[in-house]
């Protein structure tokens, strides 16, 4: 028993629970990297599917339209693989980095941008998506500035 209790007692020290803690992230990190390789796959195969579907069964002079749904579905891709990018850059050196991460959102927001139905959105609407634009952009910018200052 005094065994147990002695190895209970190191187990709830602050450096064997921060141990722990790092490896469950790990775990996550790694069953999160598979799930998204996944959606990868799924997505890619939907794409095709789509594109096999629509793109040659579209009468002739109505391509616009679906040519803005097959952009979506590719920049969907897109921003899987660079979510997949965060998870292993994280796994990697065990920090997020905030510069993929705010690529990720402005690929997200273009996304956006070109799936736009611009008969269905207000100007609010497109003024949202202006401002995140902008704000991604600055932010881009302040972190690359920082991150060239941080390697020289």
């Amino acid at each position: 028993m005094r065994k147990f209790i002695k190895k209970f007692l190191g187990f709830t020290s602050d450096e064997s629970f921060m141990h722990v803690i790092e490896n469950v992230e790990v775990i996550v990190s790694k069953v999160l990297s598979l799930f998204m390789v996944i959606v990868i796959f799924v997505a890619i195969a939907d794409l095709a599917i789509f594109i096999v579907k629509e793109v040659f069964t579209v009468p002739y002079g109505k391509i616009s339209t679906t040519l803005f749904k097959v952009f979506g579905l590719f920049l969907n891709i897109l921003i899987a693989l660079e979510i997949l990018e965060n998870i292993t850059a994280y796994l990697k050196k065990h920090v997020f980095q905030v510069e993929l991460v705010i690529v990720t959102s402005l690929i997200a927001v273009a996304r956006k941008i070109i799936i736009l139905d611009l008969e269905k959105v207000g100007g609010i609407d497109i003024i949202g998506l202006g401002t995140a634009v902008l704000a991604l952009s600055i932010s881009y910018l302040i972190i690359r500035s920082s991150n060239s200052r941080d390697r020289h």
